[in-house]
This record gives C-alpha cells, sequence and structure tokens, in this order.
C-alpha cells in the first residue's frame, strides 16, 4: 500500500467528523478511542478525562460531543479580556468554557474544518446567548487568524489528525501575542507505530495513527521558538486505551498527553 497523502487524510477526517456532528453520539470508529469517544455518554467521557460536571452543565445541549483525550482548560492561565484561540473546536464545548473565563470584554474564536461542526457549534452559541464567541470554517495548517492576536490557543485531540504538525504549530506561534501561551491535550507516541496502523485510516480518524512522536513534537515546537515546553503524558490514559482497543498493544505506543509553551 502506497503513502497516505495529506489530502487523503484530510477528506477522512473531514467525512469522519461530519457524520459525528450530523448525529448525536460521540461514536468515532469501531471501539472508539482515547479522544473519539466509546459506548459510554459524551458526558460520563468528558468527566472521565477531567471535566468537571458542574463545568459541563454550563453549556449548551450538543456542545459536548466526548471527542477529547484530556481537558485543556483545566491548567490554562485565563483571564478576563483575553482572546482564546481553540483548534478543531467541534460542537464548542471547550469554547463555551473559555467565554465564561474571558468575560463579556474578551474573545473565544473556534476553527474547524467540518462544515457540518461549524453550523452545530454556532447553533449552540445562538442557544446559549454566547455573544463573545465566534466560529469560522478553516484549516488549522492555515488559520483564519490575525498574527499577534491570540493570548491563548487551546485544542483538544486535534492536531494528530493533522498531516503537517509542523505548520500547525507555525500557525500557532504566528497568531500567538508575545508572551501569549499553548494548552493542548493531544495523543503522542511513546515510539513509532507499525506500519499497519500507520496505514489505517479509521485509527487515523480515531486519532491514533496520526500521533507524533514526543521527542519528535518537541523538536518541532523548539525549531520554531516556542520557549517553556511541556509534553506531559498522561499515564493513566494507557489503560483506558487498553480498555477502548482490547489486545492491540497500542498502549505500549501512544498515550494522551498535555502539552503546554509560551511565544517569548
Amino acid at each position: 500500500m502506497n503513502k497516505i497523502t495529506g489530502e487523503e487524510i484530510k477528506k477522512v477526517v473531514k467525512e469522519h467528523y461530519g457524520k459525528v456532528a450530523a448525529g448525536s453520539s460521540s461514536c468515532c470508529g469501531s471501539g472508539g478511542s482515547p479522544c473519539c469517544g466509546s459506548d459510554s455518554s459524551p458526558v460520563q467521557i468528558s468527566e472521565k478525562i477531567g471535566y468537571r460536571q458542574d463545568d459541563i452543565g454550563t453549556i449548551p445541549d450538543g456542545a459536548d460531543l466526548g471527542l477529547g483525550c484530556g481537558n485543556p482548560l483545566g491548567q490554562a492561565m485565563i483571564k478576563p479580556g483575553d482572546t482564546v484561540l481553540d483548534l478543531g473546536s467541534g460542537g464548542g464545548i471547550d469554547c463555551f468554557l473559555a467565554a465564561r473565563k474571558v468575560g463579556p470584554q474578551g474573545r473565544v474564536i473556534g476553527v474547524d474544518m467540518t462544515p457540518e461542526m461549524i453550523n452545530r457549534a454556532r447553533r449552540n452559541a445562538e442557544a446559549g446567548g454566547f455573544k463573545n464567541v465566534e466560529f469560522h470554517q478553516g484549516e488549522i495548517e492555515a488559520l483564519p487568524v490575525e498574527n499577534d492576536s491570540v493570548n491563548l490557543v487551546i485544542s483538544n485531540c486535534v492536531i494528530n489528525l493533522s498531516p503537517d504538525k509542523p505548520k500547525v504549530y507555525s500557525e500557532i506561534y504566528r497568531v500567538l501575542k508575545p508572551g501569549g501561551t499553548v494548552s493542548i491535550s493531544d495523543i503522542v507516541a511513546y515510539k513509532p507505530l507499525t506500519e499497519e496502523w500507520q496505514k489505517n485510516l479509521e485509527a487515523l480518524a480515531s486519532c491514533v495513527s496520526g500521533a507524533a512522536l514526543i521527542e519528535e513534537l518537541q523538536k518541532i515546537m523548539t525549531s520554531i521558538g516556542f520557549a517553556d515546553i511541556q509534553i506531559s503524558p498522561d499515564k493513566k490514559s494507557g489503560q483506558t486505551i487498553k480498555e477502548w482497543f482490547p489486545e492491540s498493544g497500542l498502549e505500549d505506543y501512544i498515550v494522551s498527553a498535555h502539552i503546554t509553551a509560551r511565544k517569548p
């Protein structure tokens, strides 16, 4: 089998998450994944990966699709008046949670390449009366956001889906203000996945086969100019991966991690 092209990856991801957005479940491939749901409800999934029930209760119905692999806002420092950018904003869960923290003087921008997700998030924003949140269709490799305009970039289990991660992190650096920070939850790899897994399109859409090596990601972010880079694997997620992909051995290859950094 030939190597999967970037355009093929984007096509599969867009089609897959378009179907998720059109439905009400978080199903994301057979067996689910740490970032793509399981047989549990979206709320149960979100609570398991670090969201508080009282926070989830403040967002519009349908905003939480159970697609995350962590809580990027859990340790993020957000001040009233900040501008926050969410890469791969999905139904809007993290945007709406951030919106309450930045207040009416702040601004939250969600970017997603899937039209169905954008439409769903905009309906959620209207239903919830959120005036400080906006959603734009676009690719995270070419963000529709101005230079030096964002205080905080967040993302939840999305960057692993990109076929060009250096470009994504370059774009993050571009839009951050000096002193701006990154708080990302994503799937990363301890060691290279087998060729079979790397060429599995279903596994790619389920946030598995696109995971970057931790060392590779560190080098990418350092070369771009980020400072204070921390890539912190969540060792507990290995058990979850084992449960969702039984007898696959994937827990020896991938892990959920919290990624933080600063633009000097």
